[in-house]
Formats: C-alpha cells, structure tokens, sequence
C-alpha cells in the first residue's frame, strides 16, 4: 500500500490551509483493529468555527458568480483527483474506520468521486421551465444557491459522506463547512485538499472538528443556511429542531431497522448473499442494513443452515490485509453495544445460531471484533427486532402470508429502506409499493448508485441524498412573471 500521513498537518482546514487551535479539547484517532492511537485533533473553538463560516461566505460568492459548467469542471477535476489517488485514500479510511482495505478499495472514495462526477455533469444541464402565459407574457424559473450549507456526518462512510454531501451543495453554487464525526476525522480534510487542487476558490469546502458542541455552535451560526445531518435519530431529532427555531432549510439522513423479505420462490442462494450484505458489510455499521430479514416458513430451515454455513466462513482480522473480509467495529464502546445487544437477544429468548462474541484474531489481537451474529426465533416485540443497534447482529423472523409480512415489516417507527426477494415480479412491485421505506430494492441490497435518491421517510428522516433530487434540497426556486404590455389597474 502507498504510504500516507496519519496526523494531518492540523485539526481543521480552513480558507485553504491546516488550521490548529490547541485550546480546543483533545480528539484522539484510534485505529480500531490495533487499538493504537493513529493522530491527535482538537475540537474547535468559537473562533475557528467563526473562521470558517467566515471564509466559505467569501468563497460561495466568487463561486456562485461562475458559469455552472465551470464549477462543474471543478467538480470533475476533483473526482478525477480522488480516482487517482484511490489507493492512498481508501488505506486512510481503512485505518480511520476500521473497515477492510478490500471494501474501502471499491466503496468509499470511488463513489465518492462518483457523485462529484454525477453533479459536476448535471449541473450545467438545469436550465429552469420556460411557462407560457398567453398574450405575449411568459414566466420562468431559475435555481440560485441557499449560500453555505454545514454538512455534518457520520463515523462510517467519512470520506463518501463528505463527498455526497459537498457535490450537490457546490454544483448548486453553494459553499460547505463539513464537520465529519469526532470518531473518523481524518478522511474529509484529504477531501478538502481536493477541492483546492481542483481549483475550487479557497473556503468553499472547509472541515471542522469537534465534538456534538462544535455541531451545536454551527447549526445556531447565523450565517449558515442550511444544515444537512448523517447520524442517529436522537441527534437527528435535536439538530433538525435547532435548525428549525432559525427557519433554516434541513436534510436529515437517519437510521433505521430496515426489513428484507424473503418469499418462498426468491433464489436463496442471492438472498442469503443480499442478507449478509446487508448486516455484515462494514461490520454491520451500515444505516440502511437489512437487519430484520422476514424469511417465508418453507424455506426458513434451508435459509438458516445455508446462512449459518456461509457466515461462518467469513474471514476476519486486520483490515489492512486485502484478503481479510470482515473488520473490527469502529470504538470499543460500539463493539460493547452490540455485544450487550447479543446478550439482550438471547435473554428475550431468540436462538443465537452463530457468532455475537468478541474476536480476537491473530494478526489483531486488541482490535474491537465481534463475530457476525444470527438470531432465529425472534419475534417483533423483541428489542433486536425494534431497535437499531448498528452492529453485526441479524435477526431472522418467520411469516406465512405476504399481508402478515407487509404489516410486520411495517410496524416501525423507521422508514429508511427495504428489500424484497421473489421471482415473482408482479408480488415484488406489490410488496414494495406497500412497504413505508423510502429506499427500496428488488432482488438484491444496498446498492446505491448516485443516479438514484437515497433517503428515509417516517423518523429515518427527510430529503434525499444523490440523483437530481438533491439539487432541489441545495437550491431554492425563483419565479419570474414578465409582462408583454401595459399594466391594467382600476386605481
């Protein structure tokens, strides 16, 4: 693997350069499968998130002056800049994750250069509605950009959320202040170095670190126009209510309990592979993951041997290892949440058919792993069934009719995704159009191509991620009347 700097030069980046302020508490990296401290940031303080906003307000207005098909040469620059230097960048996010070198390889910085590619692209294309309006008089439309927008992200995809989040907010003439989570910090300042390599003007994409106070101080900054969140439901809950109290435009992109069905036709060997996918990818620490998978009761046993055969097989260790499939969790305090939920499991009742215990590989003895677990005989009222527990823990759950699955599977507070396995398109269409989810697929799982809105519904959240849909959450809509002749008033 190349060699990459750990420790950044500082804390934050800022107007185009490394930014420290030591009076900001103390951060410190771990990397998950050793244990070892990897870098030390600290959070900001008043003035350096004053410093940012700053900057990326002098920054949106030289780049909301330019032609969108500039910006979005800059955006494609950027995208070409990460593909090239996909290497480095996924052994940083390997080693600030936890994740296998061999999945940050293929999932993390690649799409995110493939949204900074999608919107680079889009952008020059959205051209506003020409509306006729009779006796010479026409209307027309027009996007302008919301002005600085914060994107605060989560732990597990930081280099692709940063990516996601910025793409559409720069294609809409917007500028960023990102601040990723205090537990993977590293990723996004490579990303900022991007932006300014590309020839985005300096303070267009800032990152600042911090714990949940720096978010607070940024959500309340005046100058920031709009707020969109990766994260939990609690926090989502409190940052969007934040935001609300100033009338700032919000996109919460939030957790969930998303289930997979199985019906008794589906080709078992595809949705033993979509479940595993969807639980033990990223060792389970995926929001959208299908971790209740509604399994039909003549297939059940079949499905539960064979899963049971195959997950056992998973290879894990040190994630710098191209050939280890499956890493360690990304804190100790996570891993200790999903073995409590192990332990929650087994005393509601549910059979525990495999894993759910602490690993410790060779070649990664003080790392934070925790075997993929599999519960069967778990029914709806238990909390491994209820609750988002964000870890490697799966729950198989028997039906017998398609009416008794759709309610089941729907009776949840979430609504952020759902599968559904049949030969059977006319059921799948039918399923799908009746499950509460606002991400959905048929016949496989957790694909989630840029072309295509991501995002939840109920309390998994609001607005979308990806797709044109998300220009309409970074921009706001002009309408413009003009008049053909005189103006008719009886005064």
């Amino acid at each position: 693997m190349p060699d990459y700097s750990l420790a950044p030069e500082g804390s934050h980046f800022i107007d185009g350069a490394y930014v420290e302020d030591p009076a900001g508490a103390e951060i410190t990296v771990i990397f998950p499968a050793t244990g070892e401290v990897i870098a030390r940031l600290h959070s900001a303080t008043a003035p350096i998130v004053d410093a940012a906003v700053e900057s990326a307000q002098r920054a949106q207005w030289i780049w909301a002056e330019m032609a969108p098909v500039d910006r979005g040469r800059v955006l494609l620059r950027a995208a070409e800049l990460i593909r090239a230097r996909n290497d480095a960048l996924s052994e940083l996010e390997t080693y600030d994750t936890g994740k296998p070198i061999q999945e940050t390889l293929v999932a993390d910085a690649t799409s995110g250069a493939d949204s900074l590619e999608f919107f680079g692209g889009l952008i020059a294309a959205d051209t506003g509605q020409y509306i006729p309006l009779g006796g010479g008089d026409f209307a027309f439309t027009k996007r302008e950009p919301l002005g600085v927008c914060l994107g605060i992200g989560a732990w597990n995809y930081p280099t692709q959320i940063a990516c996601w989040k910025a793409a559409p907010a720069l294609a809409g003439g917007n500028a960023m202040v990102f601040k990723p989570s205090e537990t993977t910090p590293l990723c996004a300042l490579k990303i900022a170095e991007i932006f300014v390599e590309a020839g985005a003007p300096k303070g267009l994409f800032n990152v600042v670190q911090g714990y949940g106070d720096v978010g607070g101080m940024l959500v309340g900054h005046p100058a920031i126009d709009k707020v969109s969140l990766t994260g939990s439901v609690p926090t989502g809950r409190k940052v969007a209510g934040a935001a609300a109290g100033a009338l700032k435009h919000v996109t919460m992109e939030l957790g969930g309990k998303s289930p997979l069905i199985v019906f008794e036709d589906a080709d078992i060997e595809s949705a033993i592979g979509a479940a595993m996918l969807g639980n033990f990818y990223s060792s389970g620490q995926i929001c959208s993951n299908g971790t209740r998978v509604f399994v039909h009761e003549a297939v059940h046993d079949r499905f539960v041997a064979r899963l049971k055969e195959r997950t056992e097989s998973i290879r894990i260790g040190d994630p710098r290892d191209p050939e280890v499939q499956y890493g360690p969790m990304v804190t100790e305090a996570q891993m200790q949440i999903a073995l409590d939920y192990v332990a929650i499991g087994q005393s509601e009742g549910a059979i525990l058919q495999t894993g759910g215990a602490r690993v410790v590989p060779e070649d990664a003895a003080d790392g934070f792993f925790v075997s993929p677990a599999v519960f069967t005989a778990v029914t709806d009222d238990m909390r491994i069934a209820r609750e988002e527990i964000f870890g490697p823990v799966m729950s198989v759950l028997k039906f017998a009719t398609e009416d008794e699955v759709v309610a089941r599977a729907n009776a949840t507070e979430f609504g952020l995704a759902a599968g559904v396995f049949t030969q059977d398109i006319t059921r799948a269409h039918r399923v799908i159009d009746a499950l509460e989810a606002g991400t959905c697929w048929i016949n496989t799982y957790n694909l989630t191509p840029v072309q295509m809105p991501f995002g939840g519904i109920k309390a998994s959240g609001f607005g979308r991620e990806n797709s044109a849909a998300a220009l309409d959450h970074y921009t706001q809509l002009k309408s413009v009347y003009v008049a053909s002749g005189p103006v008719e008033s009886p005064y």
